[in-house]
């Protein structure tokens, strides 16, 4: 038995449009294309036309919504507010759209017990702001955390650039409430730090792309926030000399609570755009961001730059929190309105290399960039891996595509020869799907399309994403 695609997706009439809006309310239900049209698309460049949108504020709204869409085999697609780049919110063959953006509760914070319940529409700021004044912090901070939603970070496991330090959606989420596709609720998870009755749903549905369950709400852990940090710009002659220094940073024992790099092609943009005092001599830059108590950072900081140090060096800032910090930090935050602006249909892949690896990923791509014709430009979360690779062409020009996907093609095979992994957190929804049986092995593959559909046997939530078609 295989897994249906609904390309075929049953009319939505008035009829059942009015049973909507009875249900839900009618200020709760968008039917017209002009008003359904901005809940089609995210991020991405991709679109498509939902045939209602419907706004839920409470779990059994969900529950309700869910049974509706099973018994009239109708796609559902949740969705935060779209920030997600790889399509996985787009409704690609009609169906209801359900916005989770009213369910924004900060249900309980409890400091005593480090954890926070919350529901799916709180964006990653609300939560922060919320969370500071009790002394602690929820460490995923995606680059859109102003206006992301706490049920986009679970559903895509999103991080950022703390992950390296603290982890990822993952590792900071201690149990969920969700609905699978036969409107069944399920509560997965635990409410302490220890737990093993059971199999760890919790981790199988964040990052499931909305496929197996609508997530309703969220058992959060925290982390109290750090007494001091100190930040470093570190600049090296080449971008091997500062990917090895990314190595012996994260072979010494105390683990920065941010690396960010950035290669040639990124400061040759950021100088372009913005006026920076980065020596013109520096072909790379890693920003390293150390926390922990006051009376151990110096020593600290220390470890981290010793690490830092080798012939490819050229100079390095440090500063304490505050304006020089936000300086140092000027050059990372220039750089993607500057991509935006030269290449605003570029293709940004945001693959993961075991570290050591990093200075091997760098190599080939200068080969593929070369091969192809393509520029291709790196920058990102260093300290695991992470890095964003940024190809930048025109995909309206046949040929400049034609040479493009020879590039994107030629980056998965090289990041998964040297033991990497296709997606780091940006998922993979609709622009990293059909790449997916590279990376899985097909027994592998067969049981996740089990899972699936005993979680969703009707194939009605986000149908057509994460997994190839079968």
């Amino acid at each position: 038995m295989s897994i249906s695609s609904p390309t075929d997706t049953p009319p939505l009439d008035g009829a059942l449009i009015t049973e909507l809006e009875q249900r839900f309310g009618a200020d709760a239900v968008l039917s017209a294309p002009a008003d359904c049209w901005p809940y089609g698309y995210d991020n991405s460049r991709r679109q498509g036309l939902p045939q209602a949108v419907v706004f839920a504020t409470r779990h059994d709204e969900v529950v309700d919504l869910v049974c509706f869409c099973h018994e009239h085999r109708l796609p559902l697609i949740a969705r935060g507010k779209g920030t997600g780049t790889t399509g996985a919110t787009v409704p690609l063959h009609g169906g209801i759209v359900l916005s989770l953006e009213r369910m924004a509760r900060i249900v309980d914070i409890d400091p005593g017990n480090r954890i926070a319940q919350v529901e799916p529409g709180v964006t990653n700021r609300e939560l922060q702001q919320a969370l500071t004044p009790h002394g602690f912090f929820w460490p995923p901070d995606p680059t859109s955390a102003a206006v992301c939603t706490l049920g986009g970070n679970l559903a895509y496991n999103s991080a950022g650039p703390h992950a390296v330090k603290y982890g990822t959606p993952r590792e900071n989420t201690l149990g969920l409430t969700a609905v699978t596709g036969l409107g069944e609720t399920l509560h997965t998870g635990v409410r302490t730090t220890k737990g093993v009755v059971g199999y760890d749903l919790t981790r199988l549905l964040i990052g499931s792309e909305g496929t197996l369950a609508v997530i309703t709400g969220a058992t959060l852990k925290l982390t109290p926030l750090p007494e001091t940090r100190r930040t470093l710009r570190i600049g090296y002659r080449d971008i091997h000399s500062a990917a090895r220094a990314v190595s012996a940073i994260m072979a010494q024992p105390v683990t920065p609570s941010a690396l960010e790099f950035m290669d040639g092609g990124a400061l040759e943009l950021v100088r372009s755009t913005a006026d920076l005092s980065i020596d013109p001599d520096i072909g790379a830059l890693l920003l390293v961001e150390v926390d922990g108590l006051e009376s151990c950072i110096e020593p600290a900081v220390a470890r981290v730059t010793a690490a830092a140090r080798n012939p490819g060096m050229i100079d390095l800032h440090g500063a304490r929190p505050g304006e020089e910090t936000v300086h140092l930090w000027r050059a990372r935050s220039a750089l993607s309105p500057a991509l935006r602006k030269i290449a605003p249909k570029k293709i940004n892949e945001d693959v993961v290399v075991p570290v050591s690896r990093i200075p091997d990923l760098i190599e080939g791509l200068e080969g593929v960039a070369r091969d192809t014709g393509i520029r291709i430009i790196n920058f990102g979360h260093a300290g695991n891996g992470n890095i964003h690779v940024n190809l930048l062409f025109d995909p309206d020009d046949p040929t400049r595509l034609q040479q493009g996907r020879r590039a994107l093609d030629a980056l998965f095979d090289l990041v998964l020869a040297l033991g990497g992994t296709l997606s780091g957190e940006h998922g993979v929804g609709l622009e990293k799907r059909d790449f997916v049986s590279r990376e899985i092995d097909p027994v592998t593959l067969r049981l996740m399309t089990d899972l699936k559909r005993r979680f969703d046997p009707r194939n009605i939530l986000n149908p057509g994403k994460a997994l190839p078609p079968v």
